[in-house]
């Protein structure tokens, strides 16, 4: 009888390779290679100072490269601006959710939908946001600025999901919020993940990021210093005394 076939590998969505970024003489980002397939979620893990942020903002064209390449969907986009960057499916969730404070929840969604025109589609996955945080569809006439910093987490996820992404950049997402809260956002990761959402995660809880992630990335003073399955990062003992505190 003959064996079967493995499985073809997910296509490579996110292609880095070399990738340097400079503000001014320092060099925040030096020469990293990485990868991201479909359906992935991945962990970038470091230190504060590491160039977490950095990397993202490189990734979404809101700081230039300086050396190296980056393709998304076998395009290059290393070059592109953030808009045509968005256009072409990645949508980042920034540092401190950076939510529109004078608007309502409703408005802050609507918003993140700025470049579709199909408007069912946009009731309907505006439903989609309020069915994963019900507290959303509780307070969507509340003013963003006054909800608890877990809400406007929660809110600044569902305002990218209204992106449609087909690679969703999470920036820290459980900075500042209770451990609670920090749960039940990790806990909606993965579900978005298994949905087939994407998933670039930076974290500098770095237990708790390895714990949903598939594969990760040790980012060190700009530079990638190691990458492997997740469940085998959490097994060693360098990193786990460096990281993840025990």
């Amino acid at each position: 009888m003959p064996s079967e076939s493995p499985a073809p590998a997910a296509e490579i969505l996110l292609e880095v390779v070399g990738l340097s970024s400079y503000y001014g003489p320092v060099c925040a980002i030096q020469q990293a290679d990485l990868h991201i397939r479909a359906g992935d979620l991945v962990a970038i893990v470091g230190g504060n100072g590491a160039g977490k942020t950095t990397l993202l903002h490189t990734l979404s064209g809101l700081h230039p490269a300086s050396a190296g390449c980056i393709r998304f969907a076998g395009k290059d986009i290393t070059r592109a601006a953030t808009h045509r960057i968005v256009a072409a499916g990645i949508c980042q969730v920034p540092e401190g959710r950076l939510v529109f404070a004078p608007l309502s929840v409703e408005d802050n969604l609507r918003l993140g939908a700025f470049r579709q025109r199909d408007q069912d589609w946009i009731r309907r996955q505006t439903q989609q946001v309020y069915a994963l945080f019900p507290i959303l569809a509780e307070r969507r006439h509340q003013l963003a600025g006054t909800l608890s910093g877990g809400q406007q987490q929660m809110l600044a996820i569902g305002r990218a999901l209204l992106g449609h992404p087909r690679l969703l950049l999470l920036d820290e997402p459980s900075m500042g919020l209770a451990p609670l809260l920090v749960e039940e956002i990790f806990r909606v990761i993965v579900e978005l993940n298994s949905q087939g959402v994407t998933i670039l995660l930076v974290e500098q809880n770095a237990r708790a990021a390895l714990r949903i992630a598939k594969r990760g990335y040790i980012l060190e003073t700009g530079r990638i210093v190691k990458t492997a399955p997740a469940t085998e990062l959490l097994a060693d003992d360098a990193i786990r005394r460096a990281y993840l505190g025990y």
